[in-house]
């Protein structure tokens, strides 16, 4: 679990309330921001728009795509260079059709396939043309994911803005009681308090840590790829080595070497 996601978004909503309920009225202050209509106008029309842009299949992977930023990366970038070499080692000791039997063992989809195309002896080309192909879908698929939860950010300001001014309009055909104008006002305003709110505490951290997953994944397939061909045109494992060290910040390559050593 990701921990960084449960903190950011519950500690933000803390700061949030603190900020309301220090105020004169204290606790009972936020009784001022909530208005049921302005929920159903901001959330309701933000949602349902971005639901009439997108397939109903789509939209509902969408919206299930919001648990995937408390689940922690499963992407070990060090531990993948590290084994890629172990079979560039194994296929230099017994050569490539030995790592057929390795590859039965893999977990990683993705590595397994790459794998058993080399196995088979299919040209190099051809191998990066397909291992590409299937990054490239990847990544479009991820990319609707991230797509939808930027579409709902710009849609609740937007929803935000026609609930105040739906409040004004109703606030303005009646002006007789002057006391009323500023409870109106206020309540008109809450749903663009709303739309800000949405966009800025959900959709665009949300959209961010998928955007987050999505690098870490795509540069751990690109690795995949550039040691697969290296295993496949005979390169020396040291010489693979420092070519996939090459993905890492300079940090991240001094620990790999530290791990190594060990």
């Amino acid at each position: 679990m990701d921990l960084a996601s449960i903190i950011g978004l519950v500690v933000a909503m803390a700061m949030m309330l603190l900020g309301i309920m220090t105020g004169d009225d204290g606790v009972a202050g936020i009784k001022y921001f909530w208005d049921f209509k302005s929920v159903l106008i901001t959330f309701g029309g933000a949602f349902f728009s971005v639901m009439a842009s997108y397939s109903m299949k789509d939209y509902i992977a969408g919206l299930k795509s919001f648990l995937l930023i408390f689940k922690s990366s499963t992407q070990n970038i060090p531990e993948m260079i590290t084994k890629i070499i172990d079979l560039s080692n194994v296929a230099r000791k017994e050569g490539l059709l030995s790592l057929e039997e390795v590859a039965s063992e893999l977990d990683d989809e993705f590595l397994k396939k790459g794998i058993l195309l080399i196995v088979d002896g299919t040209d190099p080309e051809l191998v990066r043309a397909i291992l590409e192909t299937e990054l490239i879908s990847t990544e479009e698929r991820h990319k609707k994911k991230i797509n939808f939860w930027q579409d709902v950010g710009s849609m609740g300001p937007a929803w935000g803005m026609i609930g105040t001014l739906i409040g004004l309009i109703l606030m303005l055909q009646n002006m007789s009681d002057a006391s009323a104008i500023g409870p109106a006002m206020s309540v008109a305003l809450v749903t663009t308090f709303y739309g800000s709110v949405l966009a800025n505490w959900i959709c665009a951290p949300v959209a961010n840590k998928l955007k987050a997953y999505n690098a870490d994944e795509i540069m751990l397939k690109e690795i995949m790829i550039e040691g697969l061909l290296s295993i496949q045109a005979g390169e020396n494992p040291r010489v693979i080595e420092e070519k996939l060290k090459s993905f890492l910040a300079p940090t991240e390559r001094m620990n790999a070497a530290e791990e190594g050593g060990e």
